[in-house]
């Protein structure tokens, strides 16, 4: 490797590609389910990017919320310039809802486990409060 490969391989942040993908590219911007083999367009697009940078950005694309949800329901999977690629199969959808589901449920237990933590400080102050009351200085 000579030391300009070196110095174009060096890995950006992945939230800023992506960013800059979702600036670029309107199949990023809107969350539009994705062709198979994309990172090779980017790449083709813009070959300074590092591999690694560009797939730790596409993993935390695809398994945004807004990505799956248009997976769900999505028909069609775009190229970068937003032509069809082929079509979002039954088993991408299932698999896109599951893990919504499990997302949601996994966010209503940590909002049920905060709100039972809540209460059970409530009720500690309240004792505390009421023992402060009885022993207190009168």
């Amino acid at each position: 490797m000579t030391t300009t490969e070196a110095s174009t391989d060096k890995p950006i942040d992945a939230r800023v590609l992506l960013k800059d993908l979702q600036t670029r590219f309107d199949v990023f911007r809107n969350f539009s389910p994705l062709a198979i083999g994309i990172d090779k367009q980017v790449f083709a697009q813009l070959p300074e990017v590092s591999k690694k940078s560009l797939r730790l950005a596409m993993r935390s694309h695809t398994i945004s919320t807004r990505y799956l949800k248009e997976m769900e329901k999505g028909t069609q999977r775009l190229n970068l310039d937003g032509t069809p690629a082929g079509e979002v199969t039954d088993e991408n959808r299932q698999h896109a809802a599951e893990l919504l589901r499990e997302r949601f449920k996994k966010q209503a237990e940590q909002r049920k486990a905060a709100a039972e933590e809540a209460k059970a400080e409530q009720r500690r102050t309240e004792k505390l409060n009421q023992l402060a009351e009885k022993f207190g200085r009168k």
